[in-house]
């Protein structure tokens, strides 16, 4: 079975240089997989490599960008060859005027291909991190640089980021941050044709129902006020340029050791998730991403019945909504649990505000 987006969006490039999906919510919905096996869409690679403090046995990461991939054979080569205060100013979530010599360290025994790609973008790299290079990054980083200063002051945006009540927080936005000149900019910047041109590849719009730039409004309140700004490095990356005190999940200290003794568990497979199901395995847990909103209903369907049975008796499916609605088939609905508490209770953590929903479904037995 082939992809419905593969046919559709370019993979040339790197569209995501940082993960925006929030580990900590991926790994407590995966619950408990000591010494099973994961199948992870790669994105930029934080959250397979996040999956590996779950001591499974074996990750398989699959993409169908080989940009993407890259973006992950870099992170593992950081991790071999850096430090952790190295590792977060490589990736941009630091200060640091040494990027360039770390690049060069962290691709110490990387393949050919990826150190030629790498190599090509050390310019960026040096500037905005290797976390900061790709396309979706370039859209917040106009957004943040030429934009925003038109619509808020520096101190406005300082503030955002001062821990409060969430009473508190609603006032802060009701009478600082919500104003006139913020909704006209989300309506413009966060259109569909915007969003299409300079963020997302518009091929991943097709099944979007209703308003991006509404969508994005609604989330952003969410963040702003359900949350603790002080306390999401997503938003603080989108405002400042870089993660404040908090870091995802991934790039944390903590984990650090724990995730570069377990590399040699990471298993790269390049190509569609459509094309690993097939090939007999069986898993013990999925990190989907978002990728059911670029599908169809009709090819939804079809690539959720190849997951089932590409799945382990008690296998956790884990993914996310955006802007297309999507779980899981009623023609399948009795082959699954839907875990209604671990949902709830990754809603309440998640940082990564955009998404609209966060679904955790078990495989019966």
């Amino acid at each position: 079975m082939t992809s419905e987006i593969e046919a559709k969006a370019a993979f040339d490039h790197i569209r995501y240089a940082q993960l925006w999906e929030d580990a900590d919510v991926l790994t407590q919905g995966l619950g408990d997989c000591a010494g099973g096996m994961l199948v992870s869409i790669c994105s930029a690679g934080d959250n397979a490599l996040a999956m590996l403090t779950l001591d499974p046995a074996k990750v398989v990461v699959v993409d169908l960008s080989p940009a993407q991939i890259s973006c992950l054979k870099l992170r593992i080569g950081a991790f071999q060859n850096l430090s952790h205060a190295e590792f977060v100013e490589l990736m941009g979530a630091r200060p640091s005027t040494r990027r360039k010599v770390l690049l060069s360290k962290a691709l110490n025994g990387v393949d050919e291909e990826t150190r030629a790609f790498w190599t090509a973008l050390r310019d960026d790299v040096e500037k905005v991190g290797a976390g900061g290079v790709g396309k979706f990054e370039r859209y917040f980083r106009i957004f943040r640089t030429r934009l925003l200063p038109l619509v808020h002051s520096a101190k406005t945006l300082d503030d955002i980021f001062v821990s409060r009540t969430s009473a508190d927080r609603q006032a802060f936005y009701d009478t600082r941050f919500n104003t006139w000149r913020w909704r006209l900019l989300l309506n413009v910047f966060f259109s569909r044709f915007v969003m299409g041109r300079m963020g997302r590849d518009k091929a991943f719009f097709d099944h979007v129902e209703g308003s991006p730039a509404q969508h994005v409004a609604r989330r952003i309140h969410h963040a702003a006020v359900a949350t603790d700004p002080a306390q999401n490095p997503y938003l603080h990356w989108i405002i400042k340029g870089t993660h404040g005190e908090a870091l995802p999940m991934t790039w944390r200290e903590e984990h650090f050791e724990t995730i570069k003794s377990r590399l040699d568990r990471i298993e790269i497979r390049p190509g569609s998730l459509e094309a690993f199901v097939s090939t007999g395995e069986k898993a013990d847990g999925f990190n989907l991403s978002d990728i059911f909103e670029y599908m169809s209903p009709e090819i939804f369907t079809k690539v959720y019945e190849s997951i089932l049975n590409a799945s382990a008796p008690n296998a956790r499916l884990v993914y996310w909504n955006m802007m297309a609605p999507r779980r899981v088939p009623a023609a399948f609905a009795a082959r699954v649990t839907t875990l209604r508490e671990v949902e709830g209770e990754g809603k309440a953590i998640d940082k990564a505000f955009f998404y609209s929903d966060f679904i955790v479904e078990e495989v019966k037995g």
